[in-house]
């Protein structure tokens, strides 16, 4: 049986479409295939919306969404490389402080067996980085060296979208662009932010304390918190875009805690992450891929501003390689998935060699934050949007001699959303394991009726076109005499018919900070997206772990943009409310400790969590990277108690 596809230029053609953006609300139709319920068949010759599927007799499966596109992405075979699995960080462990140095480092790998090597920036000369492993309540100080050299790694091109069968981001090599000088000519600066950790503003890597070569970014960790699925990311001020690709892209750091211990979960050989990220890559005269990076994106024409469409690459990456290959044993396996893409959200569907479903095989027990109250059974996909990470355990017991595949299912697939593919061998004493019926006896579901007074924090992101999506910091207030909109003024209805006002507090990022905390406070932040369509912006606040409370569905179309006097930018505003509908469901491993909530098109998300162990500056950001490099990040602080009482512009008067 052979798990490399043979793909024919005929049997692409024949299953080829185009790939469309999702209609209607919410989430779920942001990221569903057209049809959940009935997953694609073998041998489809109408093509679903999502992609069809090109199958050669006795090949293995490919989904493909535009022919022309995967014709020239296949140039790479899938399945041609073993799974690379990255090294154990060798932490230093003495009684009161555990020590580590992890050095960032200019390399050269090979991420595909057809591909010439590549060179890239990586954390001890790995892609993805070390994993780092701690126990709760140890602290781990952690010298981040920067010893990059060389000219930057990635090749930039950014080109004006044009209509055609093939999207042009599907497509490696320039398609003709120039590549950019600014990005050519950017230094070795980088700073490492680890995502999910509750500490000091001093260790949390803010963008702009990035360091040049021969600097050390010098961080502590005290890990007081529950066991947990953090990693490590380039954080650098306006190029986080391009800081990742180059292979600073991200490495697995796990909290450990005597209650996971006890679950006695997968572990050793069979506990493996799996770091998923999108690539694209340069091309010779010849039209062949060469292997180096290639940041490539679109402009959309006849906007009154600049607005690109965030990068997606048509090569899925699994921890550092092209679609890789798995062998596994007939026993249960834990995966600790994390999405290092930038836009891109990733519906994993386990299928066969003949691309139907595999029921019953795939549970969730973590999310961002923490272990789930009970396993959750996935039967249709792992969901898991940009930043996210799905603790993930799959029985492959009674199968060997199976082949199995991730497929992405999400309608911005690759025009090859193979993932990775699972070859399942033999063996005659595989570790037992039964999975618990609950998972983490501690976890408490937060009711903000029992909670002391908080406050209530609202981000608001508008809509992209003709200017590019803003993310606002809203206050409510009184409604404001006179005719609307007015600029910064939102408002909304409920059911009831009662309408609440908010007024912009902040709008760029240089803007004063306007969201102080007082650290141990309980509050409940409110995310909403006015956006019309597009996919879902995954919300992100340092140092703050929290519940999904609801998510609410909107009729935005009361936003609109206008010219306000003495000013060449738009301004924004309702004018008429914008109604809030009816509820969705969350889904039932959104309702674990996240740090990452996804917020789909015309949606408000409320969140409740508390502020513990993290005080200093921090930011809070969409976590798409062209995003939060733009206009979609914004600062704040949190103060211990007795020190925000002394604030001389607070209620109090300092005194």
């Amino acid at each position: 049986m052979s798990d490399q596809p043979s793909i024919s230029r005929r049997s692409l053609l024949a299953g080829a479409t185009t790939l469309g953006v999702a209609g209607g609300y919410g989430l779920h139709a942001v990221l569903s295939p057209s049809s959940a319920a009935a997953p694609p068949r073998a041998h489809t010759t109408h093509a679903p919306a999502f992609g069809a599927v090109a199958r050669e007799p006795g090949a293995a499966t490919v989904f493909v969404q535009t022919a022309a596109a995967a014709g020239d992405v296949l140039q790479l075979r899938p399945y041609r490389d073993r799974l690379r699995v990255p090294p154990r960080a060798r932490v230093r462990r003495e009684r009161d402080l555990s020590t580590l140095t992890v050095t960032m480092r200019t390399v050269t790998a090979r991420l595909h067996a057809d591909l010439p090597p590549t060179t890239l920036w990586a954390y001890d000369g790995h892609f993805p980085g070390p994993t780092i492993e701690v126990r709760r309540g140890e602290r781990l100080r952690v010298t981040w060296a920067n010893a990059l050299s060389g000219a930057y790694p990635v090749t930039a091109v950014q080109l004006r979208a044009a209509p055609g069968p093939v999207p042009v981001w599907d497509l490696p090599g320039r398609s003709g662009a120039t590549p950019r000088a600014d990005v050519a000519a950017l230094p070795p600066w980088a700073v490492v932010h680890l995502h999910g950790a509750h500490t000091g503003g001093g260790n949390d890597g803010w963008a702009e304390n990035a360091v040049p070569p021969g600097a050390a970014q010098l961080a502590e960790y005290a890990n007081d918190q529950r066991s947990a699925t953090l990693w490590y990311h380039d954080h650098a001020m306006h190029i986080t875009r391009f800081n990742t690709m180059t292979g600073l892209t991200a490495g697995l750091y796990l909290i450990r805690d005597d209650e996971e211990r006890d679950l006695g979960l997968p572990s050793g050989p069979y506990e493996i992450p799996l770091v998923l990220c999108d690539r694209n890559f340069d091309t010779d005269a010849d039209g062949k891929v060469n292997g180096r990076l290639l940041h490539k994106i679109t402009e959309y024409p006849q906007q009154t501003e600049t607005v690109v469409r965030s990068f997606t690459g048509p090569y899925t990456l699994v921890n550092g390689t092209v679609w890789p290959y798995a062998e596994v044993k007939p026993a249960w396996y834990r995966f600790r998935i994390v999405n290092a893409s930038s836009i891109r959200p990733y519906l994993l569907r386990l299928v066969d060699q003949n691309g139907q479903p595999v029921p019953g095989r795939v549970f969730q027990i973590g999310s961002d934050a923490g272990l789930l109250p009970a396993p959750v059974p996935i039967e249709d996909w792992v969901l898991v949007t940009p930043a996210e990470r799905a603790d993930v355990l799959v029985d492959f017991t009674g199968l060997e001699g199976r082949s199995l595949r991730w497929v992405d299912a999400s309608f911005i697939a690759s025009p090859v959303p193979e993932v990775i593919n699972f070859r399942v061998g033999g063996d005659r004493h595989p570790p037992r394991f039964t999975l618990p019926s609950k998972i983490s006896a501690s976890f408490e579901q937060v009711d903000p009726a029992t909670l002391p007074q908080h406050k209530e924090r609202l981000v608001l992101i508008t809509p992209a076109f003709p200017i590019n999506a803003e993310m606002w910091e809203m206050e409510r207030v009184e409604a404001p005499p006179g005719p609307l909109p007015a600029d910064g003024i939102v408002q909304f209805e409920d059911a009831r018919g009662q309408v609440t006002t908010y007024r912009r507090l902040s709008r760029d990022y240089p803007d004063p900070v306007a969201f102080h905390v007082a650290d141990g406070d309980w509050e409940t932040w409110r995310f909403v997206s006015l956006e019309g369509s597009g996919v879902p912006h995954p919300m992100h606040a340092h140092g703050f772990s929290f519940q999904a409370q609801e998510r609410l569905r909107l009729d935005a179309s009361g936003f609109k943009y206008f010219t306000t006097s003495g000013s060449t930018r738009l301004g924004g505003g309702t004018e008429r409310p914008i109604k809030i509908l009816e509820a969705e469901p969350l889904r039932p491993e959104e309702r674990g400790w996240k740090d990452v909530i996804a917020v789909g098109f015309r949606e408000m998300i409320t969140t409740v969590g508390r502020f513990t162990g993290s005080v200093g500056r921090f930011m809070h950001h969409c976590h798409i990277y062209e995003h939060e490099d733009h206009k979609m990040m914004r600062p704040f602080v949190v103060l211990p108690k007795q020190v925000a009482a002394m604030d001389p512009h607070g209620p109090g008067g300092g005194h």
